[in-house]
């Protein structure tokens, strides 16, 4: 709908953590509106699910999505003292190049904006929620299409809560030119840790007319 809004017939989609789950299916449920496909800090949705479901390690390194099973109780502690939480793991899931305090207040003020931390959440909860029940179930034997445009997938070596043996194996769901980018001494949030040089890396990918390079 926003690509269709904006007068264009396909975009490149760029996506981050959940943004970028929902790239990853969006260029696999709707490819004609995909042109190509950036993706940061997140596996595969299929490669997720398995690693958090058979993976120890993931599943401890997600227990944040555990956590926000709960009901009503994460979104009270997401707004609490104006959304210090948001900024403490805005601190603690990026690496030594931590995001600077603007971005991070920026961030806390929006969250305490009415219904953002239940939006925020409930994507989370229908991720898990949804393994055993039938629409989960048909959603992840939708996501086996492969994705047919070009893709490049971003990654901070210090992600603590996705980590990088998790995401790069979503290269197998990927028919078409794939790229793997993965930025050493970076944690979860390597646009804001480093933008210069994510920039640099999804710009001199987007004007690659030969991709696969």
């Amino acid at each position: 709908g926003v690509i269709r809004s904006l007068g264009e017939p396909d975009a490149a989609l760029v996506g981050h953590d959940l943004g970028g789950y929902l790239a990853w299916t969006a260029a696999v449920m709707r490819p004609k509106l995909v042109r190509r496909l950036a993706v940061s800090s997140m596996p595969h949705p299929r490669r997720w699910r398995s690693a958090m479901l058979s993976d120890v390690r993931q599943t401890t390194a997600g227990s944040y999505i555990w956590g926000f099973q709960r009901p009503w109780i994460p979104e009270r502690q997401l707004v609490a003292d104006e959304g210090a939480l948001v900024g403490r793991l805005v601190r603690e899931w990026s690496g030594p190049r931590q995001p600077d305090d603007e971005a991070v207040e920026t961030y806390r003020r929006a969250m305490c904006i009415p219904s953002t931390a239940h939006c925020s959440v409930e994507p989370y909860r229908w991720m898990v929620r949804s393994m055993a029940r039938p629409d989960g179930i048909q959603f992840n034997r939708r996501m086996k299409r492969p994705v047919r445009v070009p893709t490049l997938h971003l990654h901070g070596s210090l992600d603590p809560v996705m980590r990088t043996r998790s995401a790069a194996g979503s290269g197998q769901y990927v028919e078409a030119p794939y790229r793997w980018r993965l930025f050493d001494g970076l944690g979860h949030f390597p646009h804001e840790e480093d933008p210069v040089a994510f920039s640099t890396e999804l710009i001199n990918w987007l004007k690659d007319p030969e991709p696969d390079r």
